[in-house]
C-alpha cells in the first residue's frame, strides 16, 4: 500500500512565529505544504530556491510515514575501547507526562523509526521537556505583573550524555 503523502492531503502542522530572518514559503498546486526559508533571499534567489523545492517535493518528508527506508539516515555509533557500556536508571514522570512519552514512543515503534531492543547494554534516561510557546503577563501573589513562558505542549528526549562520551568523536553528535 502506498503510506505516502498525496499531493491532495497537506501535512496538518500549526504554523508557528519564526525568526526575523526565516520565513514561510508554500509549495504545491494549493500552495498547502509549508517550507521555511531564509527572509533575506534576493527574488531571483529565492524563486529558484521554491522552484527547487517544488520540482523536489516528493524528496521532502512531510510526514513520518514519508521516510521511505530508515536505514538511509540511521546512526551508526563507533565506540571507543575503554568505555562500558552505562545503564541509567528510568526516573518516575506523572501519568501525563507518562501518556506524553508513551504516546511519542508508539508513534515512532508504527513509523519503524525505532524498534525494540531488551538485551541493550546501553540505557539512557527520557527527559520531558515543554515546548515554548511565547510569553504571556499575570499577576503574582504580589498583584505585580509577572511575564511567563507559556507551554504549548511536550517534547520528548532522550539524555544520550554517557553514551556520547563513550563514543568516538565525529561531526555528528547525538
Amino acid at each position: 500500500p502506498n503510506n505516502q503523502s498525496s499531493d491532495d492531503e497537506p501535512p496538518e502542522v500549526e504554523l508557528k512565529e519564526l525568526p526575523p530572518y526565516l520565513e514561510y514559503a508554500f509549495l504545491g498546486k494549493n500552495e498547502k505544504w509549508p517550507v521555511i526559508i531564509a527572509k533575506d533571499l534576493n527574488v531571483n534567489k529565492k524563486s529558484a530556491l521554491i522552484n527547487v523545492l517544488k520540482s523536489q517535493k516528493k524528496a521532502i518528508a512531510w510526514k513520518l510515514i514519508d521516510i521511505r527506508d530508515p536505514e538511509f539516515c540511521s546512526h551508526k555509533i563507533l565506540l571507543k575501547e575503554d568505555y562500558s557500556p552505562k545503564v541509567q536508571s528510568q526516573r518516575r514522570v506523572n501519568p501525563k507526562i507518562h501518556d506524553v512519552i508513551k504516546k511519542e514512543v508508539e508513534k515512532l515503534l508504527d513509523a519503524g523509526l525505532i524498534y525494540p531492543i531488551s538485551d541493550s547494554p546501553w540505557v539512557s534516561p527520557i527527559h520531558c521537556v515543554p515546548k515554548k510557546g511565547g510569553m504571556t503577563v499575570i499577576k503574582n501573589d504580589e498583584n505585580e505583573l509577572v511575564p511567563t513562558r507559556l507551554v504549548t505542549g511536550w517534547r520528548v528526549c532522550v539524555d544520550y550524555r554517557k553514551l556520547n562520551e563513550a563514543t568516538r568523536k565525529d561531526h555528528f553528535p547525538l
